[in-house]
């Protein structure tokens, strides 16, 4: 069931980022996730919104091809995304994310 409101939209993005920085969900899966689930939008709809073909999109979703950086900003910007540097460490990742007191 797709989210109806922004409100449940805004809900759906949080569940998958948090999926994402967990390691449960690659790049490519939380692409595709938030453009079907959060957006509700076909692959060939979401390629025009953003400028870029269909397959790069397929690719992108799949984790395969290689794309500049401006195309991945250009794809996640809809989303009120962009890419930016998280550590590779898991542990470090973690350190980054924990709320401070």
């Amino acid at each position: 069931m797709k989210p109806r409101d922004a409100e449940d939209r805004e809900a759906a993005l949080v569940t998958l980022l948090q999926r994402f920085y967990a390691g449960e969900l690659t790049e490519g899966q939380l692409l595709r996730a938030l453009r079907r689930d959060v957006l509700g939008l076909s692959q060939t709809r979401y390629a025009a919104l953003v400028g870029i073909s269909r397959r790069t999109l397929s690719d992108l979703e799949g984790d395969k091809g290689n794309v500049t950086l401006a195309v991945v900003n250009r794809v996640f910007k809809p989303l009120g995304l962009q890419v930016g540097l998280l550590p590779r460490k898991r542990r470090l990742l973690d350190q980054a994310l924990k709320p401070t007191d």
